[in-house]
């Protein structure tokens, strides 16, 4: 047996998976044929108790940042603007790899790309992608709510605009399933207000909007912690920047309410 071919095959391993290919004394051969292949320089440790294989063409590690983001714990998944990357939906590439995980991890760093954990709150809009070596990423309808929920800790207003405008013909039903888990007051407000003018664009009802209203009750917020050249929208009850521009096409987004 080759325990590199064979390993090969997995683009994340533990020492338990090394395991496996043992009869006898299995911990101890595992970890002995582990650090004879990290001697080699053919197998590198991501971090504690999680390894990779390098390329024998590229000299690089075969495993790729969504496949480490998906294995980090149990139930860690690739999310936010790095879900966004992963459907290519981004017009550049990050260094920051936002993976929610229902347990904490410490940020750690491999390959150039830093690993930020963010406390998983749903558990919903998951999917095990085939054939991709253990991909787990949040489909397009969590990651537009992610994103727009997270848009000051992570984002920005003009990268989730920018996010925004990359999707298309959305299902309405998980979005609202998505908003009822998280049941946020501030999250239908920002939806509403962000999703309204590209409503065609994401295939959203006018019913969509009138649950959005419904749900923000009496509180005004702001909508960025920026509260410089703000203006107050009645529809939404949120101060938000008089005008949002987005970068990527130089237009003007006005939202003209409902």
């Amino acid at each position: 047996m080759n325990l590199y071919f064979e390993l090969m095959q997995v683009p994340v391993f533990t020492m338990e998976d090394v395991c496996k290919y043992y009869d006898k004394d299995k911990i101890e051969s595992a970890r002995s044929a582990v650090k004879r292949l990290l001697k080699q320089g053919t197998v590198v440790k991501i971090r504690n108790n999680m390894y990779t294989c390098i390329s024998g063409e590229t000299g690089a590690p075969i495993a790729n940042r969504f496949q480490i983001a998906s294995n980090i714990t149990p139930t860690s998944y690739v999310s936010h603007h790095t879900a966004v990357e992963y459907y290519g939906l981004a017009d550049q590439v990050y260094y920051d790899v936002y993976v929610s995980s229902e347990t904490k991890f410490q940020s750690f760093e491999f390959d150039g790309y830093t690993y930020q954990c963010v406390l998983a709150k749903c558990k919903l809009g998951i999917e095990s992608v085939k054939y991709s070596g253990g991909i787990k990423v949040t489909d397009k309808e969590r990651t537009l709510v992610d994103t727009i929920k997270d848009m000051d800790k992570i984002s920005g207003l003009e990268e989730t605009i920018a996010n925004i405008q990359g999707l298309h013909n959305l299902q309405e039903k998980r979005i609202v399933q998505y908003l009822e888990a998280y049941n946020n007051q501030f999250l239908y407000q920002k939806m509403g207000f962000l999703l309204w003018n590209l409503r065609k664009q994401l295939g959203l009802s006018d019913e969509f909007f009138s649950l959005c209203r419904q749900k923000i009750g009496k509180s005004k917020r702001y909508l960025t912690k920026d509260t410089s050249d703000a203006v107050y929208n009645d529809t939404w009850k949120i101060v938000v920047p008089k005008s949002i521009s987005h970068i990527k096409n130089g237009e003007e987004i006005v939202n003209d309410g409902i």
